[in-house]
């Protein structure tokens, strides 16, 4: 049970005797602990993230999820792409650091809140910052393959089709037609 008096006091607070007030300090401490208990983890950063989606939602919220995002990872995020220049944001090795960054800011949010993750917040996240950032990005799936491979496949065809055409030529010329 949950006491938030000194030892030795426990059956002075809880006996029939409990006023209005420490009936309302029982209970506060209570509900705090309880905040706690549904933290994802002890951290002080935690608890700080649980209290506010507590104290500003009620509950740890998709709502509050998203404005924890917003304020804690994506500004963070924007900010840093925007000191870059706008051609080195299709370079892998200039935004990997920052890419990470935000998945890992996301998911710590997310286990602190208790809410799985990835989960469907998370995933439209990245979409729009894709959309956003990378849109304009080369795809190696996308490019034209080596000049090498484009020779190959159209020059085939090419040439088998006068060997086809003689082939059928000299076995009509023949007059058997059955074999």
């Amino acid at each position: 049970m949950c006491n938030p008096y000194p030892p030795g006091k426990t059956d002075t607070a809880l006996s029939g005797k409990m006023t209005a007030t420490s009936f309302s300090l029982v209970f506060s401490g209570c509900f705090v602990t309880l905040l706690i208990w549904a933290c994802g983890n002890k951290s002080h950063s935690c608890r700080d993230l649980c209290s506010i989606c507590y104290d500003m939602y009620g509950a740890a919220t998709m709502k509050c999820l998203s404005d924890l995002f917003n304020h804690l990872c994506l500004t963070k995020f924007e900010n840093a792409m925007a000191a870059l220049n706008s051609t080195d944001w299709c370079i892998w090795g200039n935004v990997s650091g920052l890419y990470s960054n935000l998945s890992l800011c996301t998911e710590e949010i997310s286990d602190c809140l208790l809410i799985p993750w990835p989960n469907p917040l998370v995933e439209q996240t990245f979409v729009d910052i894709h959309s956003r950032f990378f849109k304009d990005c080369p795809t190696e799936e996308l490019s034209d393959p080596p000049p090498v491979i484009v020779f190959a496949l159209v020059i085939t065809p090419i040439c088998l089709i006068p060997v086809m055409v003689s082939l059928v030529v000299l076995k009509t010329k023949n007059g058997d037609g059955s074999s």
